[in-house]
C-alpha cells in the first residue's frame, strides 16, 4: 500500500536529520560557494604550490592512512626507489604530516586529516568526470545534486546504436523493487513500454511526482488502469509545476535520470546503492514532495 507520507519525513513534511557524515557533506555543499570569501576573511591562504605538493604526495599519505610503514614497505607499496621514498618522507615530515616512531612512519593527526581530504578531492574529481553525461544534461539544476555519494555509481549512457540502454537499466531496477518513489520532468519510461506501466500499475507500490501535463498524457494513454491503481491505493500521483531532473528511489538503490529536451528520451541514468546517496535522495524527494499537490486536489483528469 502506498503511504500518504514519506516514511523518512517528519510530520511537517521536512526530512529528519541525516547521519553525521551526510550532514557534513550537505554542510560542505551549502558552504562551498562561500569558502573563498571565508578563507579571504580569515587571511593566510594556502600557497598553490603547497597545495600541488600535497596532492603529489597523496599516494604516500594514502598508504599511511592504512597503517604505519617502514621505508622498505613504502618503497614496495608505491614501487619507488629508496631515494624517492626518502624525498617523500622528508618533505612530509617537514610539513608536520608524518612522524617516525619505532622505525615506522605514521601520520600525525594533522596528516590524517590532510590525507583524507586529498582522497576526497581525488574521488570527487573522478566522480565529476564520470558523471559528465549527467551533469551536461541537468547543468541548470545540478547545484541540488551532490557528487560525493555517487563515487561508485553505475552510469548507463545512451549510445547511437543502443539509445534505450538507460531506460532498460531503469526498468530492470523497477522490476527488482517492491516499492518505487520518484519525480521526473517527463514520463519515467516511454508510454509505449506497456511492461513498465503494468509493473507500476499492478506490481510495485508506487508514488510519483509529475508535471501536470505528464499526468494528463498518462491518463490519456492508460485511463482505466491508472484510475484503478489509484483507487486500490497501489499508485499515488502528485503534481508540481516545476521539477529539476528525474529521481528514482527503489528498495535497494537510487537513481538519477537525465533527458533529451527535444526527444524526451532518457540520455543517461546513474544509480547506486550507497547509503549516503540514499539519504541524499530521500532528502531531495521529501523536499519535492512537500512542495507538490496530491492528484485529488486538482480536476479529475480521467473524466
Amino acid at each position: 500500500m502506498v503511504r500518504d507520507q514519506d516514511d523518512r519525513s517528519d510530520n511537517d513534511g521536512r526530512p529528519p536529520p541525516g547521519s553525521p557524515i551526510f550532514e557534513a557533506i550537505l554542510e560542505n555543499e551549502r558552504n562551498r560557494r562561500y569558502l573563498g570569501q571565508r578563507l579571504d576573511a580569515a587571511g593566510d591562504r594556502v600557497d598553490t604550490d603547497l597545495l600541488g605538493d600535497i596532492v603529489r604526495h597523496g599516494p604516500v599519505l594514502e598508504a599511511l592512512l592504512g597503517e604505519p610503514l617502514d621505508r622498505r614497505e613504502i618503497e614496495e607499496r608505491l614501487d619507488v626507489s629508496r631515494a624517492t621514498s626518502h624525498r617523500y618522507t622528508q618533505w612530509l615530515d617537514e610539513q608536520g604530516f608524518i612522524e617516525k616512531v619505532n622505525g615506522r612512519f605514521q601520520l600525525t593527526w594533522r596528516g590524517e586529516v590532510v590525507a583524507g581530504e586529498v582522497l576526497r578531492f581525488e574521488a570527487n574529481v573522478r566522480t565529476a568526470h564520470r558523471l559528465t553525461p549527467l551533469l551536461n544534461v541537468i547543468c541548470e539544476d545540478h547545484r541540488e545534486f551532490v557528487v560525493e555519494p555517487f563515487v561508485d555509481a553505475t552510469i548507463t549512457v545512451a549510445e547511437p546504436d543502443d539509445p534505450y540502454r538507460p531506460v532498460e537499466r531503469f526498468v530492470s531496477l523497477v522490476d527488482e523493487s517492491e516499492t518505487f518513489r520518484g519525480f521526473n520532468t517527463t514520463h519515467m519510461a516511454p508510454l509505449v513500454l506497456g511492461g513498465f506501466h503494468h509493473q507500476i500499475f499492478e506490481e510495485t507500490d508506487t508514488e510519483l511526482v509529475y508535471l501536470p501535463s505528464v499526468i494528463e498524457r498518462l491518463f490519456e494513454t492508460y485511463p482505466e488502469r491508472a484510475r484503478e491503481a489509484i483507487d486500490r491505493g497501489h499508485l499515488a500521483l502528485r503534481t508540481r509545476e516545476d521539477l529539476p531532473y528525474g529521481l528514482a528511489i527503489f528498495d535497494e538503490r537510487v537513481g538519477i535520470g537525465g533527458y533529451d529536451e527535444i526527444t524526451g528520451l532518457m540520455r543517461v541514468f546513474v544509480d547506486t546503492d550507497s547509503p549516503i546517496a540514499r539519504e541524499w535522495a530521500h532528502r531531495v524527494y521529501a523536499s519535492i514532495r512537500a512542495d507538490s499537490d496530491p492528484l485529488d486536489t486538482r480536476a479529475d483528469l480521467s473524466r
